[in-house]
């Protein structure tokens, strides 16, 4: 397989040289001219603390919150991709009735707003749907082992229903986005594949399942990765239904201390962290999809 060779040019070196000083600069002047009285040492109580009971170290608020987002980040991404997956594949079958139904959910999702979105899920998830279902009452009758169990995978039981409405509001509004990229997978197929597997007999399901979709979801990895990472971002939304994500915690400590610029610079690289850890590993998935293909 053809490997591109990167070279490094001049040019790529005096860009690189302006940038660090521009960057030099940038920090210069927050630190010297700023009239701001930074006070960094505040953070690492935030983060870890030394229980004198227990005799060990615990996550603080700032982690706990980072476990919060990632946990919702991954239940949303999971839901979203399957909402993604049914619809997309919808939206390209024969019957008008299933077009419909794809092009509506899309069309009603991507034009109101998430924060829209949030409240109205919100409100009917956990004021009206979770008490018909009995859920919290369920949850509150557990053990100390189960609710354990629930605490790591979902939230704490008195904001179970506030987690999961994040959750689904999350989720169905990356599922729309995530239907459009499968949607344009499937239809990216030659059609010589769809008249070959129709030749050799099949529905249009097993040409679906056995021939388009395994080559679809290869062409849509990087644009999928791209909405898996957007949705650890949206997740910050949920803070407004008094999830305590990453977010929420940041603004409960700006608060408190009045500290802004080192609270908000150290929520951005926990996100940054997030994102390109996500991102690195995509790229490993597609280099060695593209090797095995080789």
């Amino acid at each position: 397989m053809y490997q591109r060779k990167t070279r490094i040019t001049r040019l790529d070196v005096v860009v690189t040289i302006l940038l660090l000083v521009l960057a030099a600069y940038i920090v210069y002047r927050l630190t010297i001219k700023l009239n701001y009285k930074w006070n960094w040492s505040i953070i690492p109580q935030y983060l870890w603390f030394f229980d004198e009971t227990e005799g060990r170290w615990k996550a603080n608020v700032l982690i706990q919150g980072l476990l919060t987002t990632i946990r919702l980040s991954v239940w949303a991404t999971l839901m979203a991709a399957v909402f993604g997956l049914i619809t997309g594949v919808l939206r390209t079958t024969p019957r008008l009735f299933n077009r419909l139904v794809g092009r509506t959910y899309v069309e009603l999702i991507r034009n109101v707003p998430p924060l829209v979105l949030i409240f109205i899920f919100y409100f009917f998830v956990s004021s009206q749907l979770m008490p018909l279902l009995g859920v919290e009452e369920f949850i509150r009758s557990r053990g100390p082992g189960a609710k354990k169990v629930l605490g790591f995978l979902f939230s704490t039981p008195d904001l179970f229903t506030a987690f999961i409405s994040g959750v689904v509001t999350v989720a169905v509004f990356q599922g729309a986005y995530i239907t459009e990229i499968v949607r344009a997978g499937i239809e990216s197929i030659e059609k010589g594949q769809w008249e070959a597997s129709y030749a050799l007999g099949l529905s249009w399901w097993q040409q679906m399942r056995d021939i388009i979709m395994p080559q679809a979801l290869k062409r849509v990895l990087p644009p999928l990765a791209n909405e898996f990472i957007n949705t650890i971002k949206y997740s910050a939304i949920v803070s407004v239904i008094s999830i305590q994500e990453l977010t929420f915690q940041g603004m409960q400590i700006m608060a408190s201390t009045h500290v802004t610029i080192e609270v908000w610079l150290t929520i951005t690289t926990m996100y940054l962290v997030m994102c390109l850890v996500l991102s690195f590993g995509v790229q490993w998935l597609e280099r060695h999809m593209a090797r095995s293909e080789a």
